[in-house]
């Protein structure tokens, strides 16, 4: 997103926050997640509607009272407030509007697992599945398939956690298969961790080991990391023997590979030279 999207998503969270405040139960906010999920398909699915509640030459009245003509009493007084509060803000482009609306039911979801006290298992459960479909390209590749009916994918999920996984955890990768604005899951969950990561104003380092770390070991690498990069960072690890020593570390964009199997790598590539 450019700059007036990223200021529009900051306000429009502010907005969503406000709003989480009036639900008591987090089947409640999972409905309201799902009302905004659904809103977010039909402006995808409806280009010249979208364009006209993104259009910065509207004044944001105008725009407002055509998302209210069309929504109300079709969706909650909570959901439309968020919508709203969407279609009244300038974004960079017409993308953007649909996307903060998605990730409006995003946070809505995060927000629920908190009020549950499972915003950590969501969150670990999240990064162990990027972890696997990592792994298994037969599986991120249909669970990517643009041209598989959608329902397909969403059952694909619920057969792989079903039981395993909190039920906030599979509504959220379960939308993000399912999601008119198809992208990759493992780009998805990157961006789902993030998310969880930032409701507790702190980042998260994504760590490849090749063998168990202790909890010692996951604190010290967490304080080391922590003043490196000047804020809170919380680890979340994975055993993978195929990096054969050492670690691999991801924070936000930036890797850092200090594996063993990198370093054999190199090697090989310097005699080769």
């Amino acid at each position: 997103m450019q700059a007036a999207s990223r200021q529009a998503l900051t306000n429009l969270r502010a907005e969503v926050a406000s709003v989480l405040g009036r639900f008591s139960t987090t089947e409640g906010l999972a409905g309201l997640a799902d009302e905004l999920y659904a809103v977010a398909d039909l402006f995808t699915a409806q280009p010249r509607l979208r364009r006209r509640l993104a259009d910065p030459a509207s004044p944001p009245e105008h725009r407002t009272g055509l998302a209210e003509a069309l929504l109300s009493g079709k969706i909650s007084a909570s959901a439309l407030s968020v919508v709203d509060g969407a279609v009244a803000a300038r974004w960079s482009t017409a993308w953007d509007l649909v996307d903060a609306i998605e990730t409006s039911g995003d946070d809505v979801l995060l927000a629920a697992a908190e009020a549950d006290n499972a915003l950590d298992s969501v969150e670990d459960e999240l990064f162990r599945l990027e972890r696997i479909l990592d792994a298994e390209s037969t599986l991120t590749t249909m669970l990517d398939e643009a041209t598989a009916d959608p329902g397909r994918r969403s059952d694909l999920v619920e057969g792989l956690l079903a039981g395993k996984a909190h039920p906030t955890t599979i509504a959220l990768v379960r939308h993000a298969v399912r999601t008119q604005r198809k992208r990759s899951i493992l780009l998805a969950l990157d961006d789902l961790i993030a998310a969880a990561g930032a409701r507790r104003e702190r980042s998260i380092a994504r760590v490849v080991s090749a063998v168990t770390m202790t909890d010692k070991q996951q604190g010290d690498l967490a304080a080391r990391l922590s003043e490196i990069y000047g804020r809170r960072i919380e680890v979340r690890y994975a055993v993978d023997p195929s990096i054969r020593g050492g670690l691999v570390v991801r924070v936000g964009d930036e890797v850092i590979d200090g594996s063993i199997a990198s370093r054999l790598t190199q090697v090989r590539s310097a005699f080769a030279d």
